[in-house]
């Protein structure tokens, strides 16, 4: 890819070469809109850019023909509160698109690594040493789930931005729209093309590449903006059926390189494919090992937890003033005590300071995107805690054991989950993963006393029962899932839950530990 100091920046095209190919160009985007919601395919447009490249502009000009009911345009120039208070992809990853719609980005989050945007959004060592992995995790686990990334930087010279800065300037109406840190732009061009040029060698995948639009012409960018989007939505819908696209447009199917990016796909697939060779010889079995016979006399369980309660709450309001936000993730065998364990955890909580999120089969509008989106709209604010009963886990344990997802779906899911959870983890987010776990001895017992005790009843169902009958599979899954995701920022500590006492001294006991080492 060449440097944008090699780019020609000449090409022009007269307004009746213009008005002949945006004719054509604008029937076929509209058919292809439709196409994509027939096929289900989400698409995500990023524009990303120097000041006055014409990014509203390209924006506005491939709106015109689309059905406004299915996409969406998010401007991303702006940091909120929200935003600013959590890991850098959160504000993205609550807006990518459901199957079929089309969500188009006005700045691309890959300008979080930009120097002024680092300062905005106080961006962590660890976040920035992290950037460039956490957003190519996130666009590789977006386009294996199958969702289209199209990436435009639009690229204007020098001269060009400051004739546009002038007429933009003189002009009461527009002067508005430029800033301090866009004259800071143009009067540091040279060294503003340099970062660019860093973000989009770092940034740039056969799978996910960056598109260099030649801007300093206005309907040259246009068209070619056009004639790029028609032959990557083409070439998606042709990778999903027999669809062949129509013939008609000049140059469409030379714009990018389809080898490159079958190869890309093609290895990705055998990756997928390939089992679990580690955890296959490891030859271990991690929960069969674990002593269930632990318990805490009354009168021991009656002082801890008070002890250890009150601790929870002094430090509930020093990780608010640190501003830490801590994620808890509570997975494990039914009737293991998940719901007693958090209602003694959050006792003497200020419940202003948690949420607990509750996790059952998804909707349908949960469905519609990756499954990993829910999650991110609930992730904690900074100086908050996000408490999970039940967790993004689900995809490899329920819904491997189920058939809910294909095989190359939950085998991807770890590194997937493992990026997620690094991503978080460069925020400054403390994650704890506890695994509750019984023998199916004990697990037999709860049941039978749910089934007699008429205020628990509600708590057993048809469906208790017949997991139960999977208890070698689920326990191979949840084996496996606590190999290939215990990492040292991220650990699973499994909680000897036979006894409830026992479980939740010891869980409360890790989180207070562990707090107070972070903070001496």
């Amino acid at each position: 890819m060449a440097m944008l100091n090699k780019i020609d920046l000449t090409g022009v095209l007269c307004k009746k070469e213009y008005k002949t190919e945006m004719d054509v160009l604008e029937k076929r985007l509209a058919e292809l809109q439709r196409k994509v919601m027939d096929f289900k395919i989400p698409i995500i447009i990023m524009f990303e850019g120097w000041s006055a490249s014409g990014k509203g502009t390209c924006i506005s000009k491939i709106l015109y023909p689309l059905d406004p009911r299915y996409y969406n345009v998010c401007t991303m120039d702006k940091i909120s509160e929200d935003s600013a208070m959590r890991p850098f992809l959160w504000g993205y990853w609550i807006k990518i698109p459901s199957v079929g719609r089309i969500t188009i980005f006005d700045k691309s989050w890959h300008r979080a690594i930009l120097p002024d945007l680092q300062e905005k959004r106080h961006l962590s060592e660890s976040e920035i040493n992290g950037f460039y992995y956490d957003v190519d995790a996130l666009e590789r686990m977006l386009s294996e789930d199958g969702t289209l990334i199209i990436k435009f930087f639009l690229h204007i010279s020098k001269s060009e931005q400051k004739r546009r800065f002038d007429e933009l300037l003189s002009n009461p109406d527009t002067r508005w729209r430029i800033d301090k840190h866009d004259l800071a732009q143009h009067k540091n061009y040279d060294e503003q093309s340099k970062h660019f040029e860093n973000m989009i060698r770092q940034s740039n995948s056969a799978l996910n590449e960056w598109n260099i639009i030649e801007a300093d012409d206005a309907k040259f960018a246009t068209v070619k903006i056009y004639k790029i989007l028609i032959h990557k939505i083409e070439k998606e819908i042709n990778s999903r059926n027999d669809y062949q696209p129509p013939a008609g447009i000049a140059d469409a199917a030379d714009i990018a390189d389809a080898a490159a990016d079958e190869e890309q796909a093609d290895k990705i697939q055998a990756a997928d494919s390939r089992p679990c060779k580690r955890y296959e010889q490891s030859q271990s079995s991690i929960l069969s090992s674990i002593d269930l016979n632990k318990d805490i006399s009354q009168a021991e369980y009656k002082e801890k937890l008070a002890y250890y309660q009150k601790k929870l709450a002094r430090l509930e309001h020093k990780l608010y003033i640190k501003r830490t936000p801590v994620v808890i993730v509570y997975e494990g065998w039914d009737a293991a005590g998940k719901g007693g364990n958090i209602r003694r955890l959050t006792q003497e909580l200020d419940p202003r300071g948690f949420e607990v999120t509750p996790v059952s089969a998804p909707s349908k509008e949960e469905l519609a995107h990756h499954y990993l989106w829910r999650f991110w709209k609930v992730i904690p604010k900074d100086g908050h805690i996000a408490i999970f009963d039940r967790s993004w886990y689900g995809r490899v344990l329920v819904e491997r054991v189920e058939s809910f997802c294909s095989e190359n779906e939950w085998r991807r899911a770890y590194q997937e989950i493992n990026d997620m959870e690094t991503h978080l983890h460069n925020h400054g987010t403390i994650i704890f993963k506890f695994w509750l776990h019984i023998d199916p001895e004990e697990q037999l017992r709860r049941f039978r006393n749910r089934e007699t005790d008429s205020f628990k009843r509600y708590k057993i169902t048809d469906e208790d029962w017949r997991n139960r009958e999977k208890w070698d599979a689920y326990e191979k899954a949840a084996d496996e899932m606590i190999f290939m995701t215990d990492k040292k920022h991220a650990p699973w500590i499994v909680i000897e839950s036979n006894s409830k006492k026992y479980a939740r001294i010891k869980t409360l006991k890790i989180v207070v530990d562990a707090l107070e080492e972070r903070w001496g």
